[in-house]
């Protein structure tokens, strides 16, 4: 028996009216598949094309080695160049991904080949952001610390994402101070022996191609995994439920400094600590449920 994960819906477009009326207010997920066929970055936006525009550009890789108490909040692991980093994508599977690479700081051009769609969410228009991806790497399954709306835009190759709401965090084995579940746990394929809770989690599965926009509720736990090499952009709108916005600020402003200055004072202890706290707290709320 594996998770219990639903298909997302899927429409080939939307219009605002439908989007709020039956997504956005109930907080569910949906892939709009035909959505941005009239952008350029529909035609243009392959790795071919970011190798010729940002090939000298310096990116920062991340991998999914486990968490170190060294490591500073979105610290990467590696730099490359992205023309390299691309012919390594091309040519191998690997584990580096690029996370949240602005494109208006990094390629200020890349802004004409888009738009921010009009759906009734006020999107921050600062901030898109490039993922990319080689084939089987993958995310720690987690939530954004600003527990914002995203609209996510996929392009070039397959890309599976599974999704928990945050009514489900009691069952994933949340670590405590953070934003992120146990790294050992391979939600593509769970030991359901060793993590029991996740029989109890009921989520939701999708696979995205070139063009596909996933909208991800807020505070949605979100686990991607490349089954091609390619990249995606996400763009975000604030949360807009005042516990959800309310726990945004509570992370930004006081959860990340604690848990950095705990990994500081505590060292590899405090690492340590949180993984089997997540396991204990996980495992008596589960429990609850069953008595």
């Amino acid at each position: 028996m594996g998770l219990q994960l639903e298909q997302i819906p899927r429409v080939k477009t939307i219009t605002k009216a439908v989007f709020i009326q039956e997504y956005f207010k109930p907080q569910k997920p949906v892939v709009i598949e035909r959505f941005i066929e009239d952008w350029p970055a529909f035609t243009k936006w392959n790795l071919d094309y970011f190798k010729n525009i940002a090939g000298d550009k310096l990116v920062p890789l991340y991998d999914d080695r486990p968490v170190s108490h060294k490591d500073g909040f979105n610290e990467p692991h590696a730099k490359m160049r992205m023309a390299d980093y691309i012919d390594l994508l091309k040519s191998e599977p690997t584990n580096y991904r690029i996370f949240l690479w602005n494109i208006l700081k990094e390629i200020p051009q890349l802004q004409h080949d888009f738009s921010y769609p009009d759906l009734g969410l006020r999107l921050m228009k600062g901030l898109p952001m490039l993922f990319f991806g080689g084939e089987n790497s993958h995310t720690f399954m987690h939530y954004d610390i600003d527990l914002a709306n995203i609209f996510h835009f996929h392009f070039e190759g397959k890309k599976q994402c599974i999704l928990f709401s945050q009514s489900q965090s009691k069952y994933l084995y949340k670590i405590p101070h953070s934003l992120i579940t146990r790294e050992d746990i391979d939600f593509t394929n769970p030991d359901l022996d060793k993590w029991p809770a996740l029989q109890a989690a009921k989520g939701h599965i999708t696979q995205l191609e070139h063009g596909n926009v996933l909208y991800i509720p807020e505070g949605y736990w979100h686990h991607m995994k490349y089954l091609t090499p390619g990249f995606s952009m996400s763009l975000r709108a604030i949360a807009q439920k005042p516990k959800n916005f309310g726990k945004a600020v509570y992370n930004i402003m006081f959860m990340r400094h604690f848990d950095s200055t705990m990994r500081k004072l505590k060292g590899q202890d405090w690492i340590e600590w949180k993984n089997e706290r997540a396991v204990l707290n996980t495992h008596k709320k589960l429990r609850a449920l069953w008595a």
